[in-house]
């Protein structure tokens, strides 16, 4: 039967034999990072989770020179990119579990930086070069189940290389599974049509593994697939930074990649590979620091995606000190936390905050219940903590609460706040 490749911006039509697919994988939940990861099996070492000594990370918010030279020189961005960088905040697997409101807000961006003025012909601008983080694209029904399986996965980083002023032009396309595994390159031979569409045929895959000393070949008779193999790929916009990036394969999919991502980009990359969490949000938080307002707990609904320390107390304990589900910041200093069981049920607990300082907050969680539909059973459970506010924003909030634990929240809804 065949099988359609694509390869992010490159799609080819089909051939006879599937590749194999990438090492098994097997979800699990790390105990330190309280998020899903993804490693092949034979790296799933389970006797080596269950002796680690919990512990809190330490949060320093030291202002180091570096980080100050850092600040002065953060990226910057058009009002039109940054209103594009803001649509694409919080969207999990690169646009596949978008909703139709995010994929709205990201179209919209999109269609209005194609009408700006970026980079004039953009294929022959030495901006294009370089590699390319891919950020979000579209999913229509041609798509790949290569491109379904790889580009979705927030866990694995997907990037493109442009290199078009060399005697042997290329494009290739790279699927980083992680350090520890290695990665998947798939390359093809380039040229430039004309400013914006740049022409090219596959050529050559290959597996490089960090534990082989060799490339293991990416089975797939590039030669014996002919017009097939072609494709092209359209760079619709290039900002005069040189760092986004927007581009149209010949399928019809939209594709947004960035060189450099934003800190807040950065954070929820590192959440997504469990790889310097607490560095992205000591950064984050210190370049934070030379706005003069003071953060507010912001009306809405936030979803926990990170904590520094796994659960550790009883399920309930855990709930009412908001170490799992999502946290409800209502008007008049009012707060829930509530946790889905199964089968309908939730848990809920109510309570209230009261500013005790520049960025603190005393939180009473007081009034709890099991809830299912309309109705709810009472439970006698009482907390109380000190929540310490160190940044947010309209998409991401950073909080030190419960037992001094980190929690990183990220805003799916800012209307249910009843």
């Amino acid at each position: 039967m065949a099988v359609e490749v694509a390869k992010l911006g490159f799609h080819m039509n089909s051939f006879s034999h599937p590749p194999p697919p990438p090492p098994a994988l097997t979800p699990f939940i790390s105990p330190r990072k309280n998020h899903l990861s993804f490693f092949p099996k034979s790296f799933i070492n389970k006797s080596s989770f269950g002796g680690r000594r919990r512990r809190n990370y330490l949060f320093s918010r030291r202002l180091s020179a570096s980080l100050l030279e850092e600040q002065q020189q953060e990226l910057s961005f058009t009002e039109p990119e940054t209103k594009l960088i803001e649509a694409l905040i919080g969207i999990q697997g690169r646009g596949r579990s978008a909703s139709p409101q995010q994929l709205n807000d990201v179209e919209q961006a999109v269609k209005i930086l194609e009408g700006q003025e970026g980079v004039f012909d953009p294929t022959n601008s030495s901006l294009i070069e370089g590699r390319w983080q891919l950020i979000f694209t579209t999913r229509p029904g041609t798509a790949s189940p290569i491109q379904r399986t790889f580009v979705g996965v927030d866990t694995f980083s997907v990037f493109q290389e442009v290199y078009l002023r060399t005697d042997d032009p290329r494009v290739s396309n790279i699927v980083r599974f992680s350090d520890a595994i290695g990665e998947l390159k798939v390359e093809a031979a380039a040229s430039v049509k004309d400013g914006k569409r740049i022409l090219f045929r596959f050529d050559k895959a290959a597996f490089s593994f960090s534990f082989l000393p060799f490339k293991v070949p990416y089975p797939v008779p590039f030669r014996l697939l002919g017009d097939e193999a072609k494709g092209w790929l359209d760079t619709t916009y290039l900002s005069q930074s040189g760092n986004i990036r927007i581009s149209r394969g010949n399928k019809g999919t939209t594709f947004v990649l960035q060189k450099e991502t934003e800190p807040r980009q950065r954070l929820l990359s590192a959440i997504s590979t469990g790889v310097g969490i607490t560095e992205a949000i000591d950064k984050l938080v210190t370049l934070n620091q030379s706005v003069a307002k003071e953060p507010e707990l912001q009306v809405g609904k936030w979803q926990l995606i990170w904590s520094s320390q796994q659960e550790t107390d009883s399920w309930f304990e855990n709930a009412a000190n908001g170490l799992m589900g999502t946290q409800i910041v209502k008007e008049n200093g009012r707060l829930k936390f509530l946790v889905d069981i199964l089968l309908g049920f939730r848990f809920s607990i109510d309570g209230n905050f009261v500013k005790s300082g520049d960025k603190t907050y005393d939180v009473t969680m007081d009034d709890a219940a099991i809830l299912a539909g309309p109705f709810g059973v009472p439970m006698e459970m009482r907390s109380k903590f000190n929540l310490e506010l160190l940044y947010t924003d309209a998409k991401i909030m950073i909080t030190r609460g419960y037992n001094r634990i980190l929690f990183v929240h990220l805003r799916v809804d800012n209307s249910e706040t009843k």
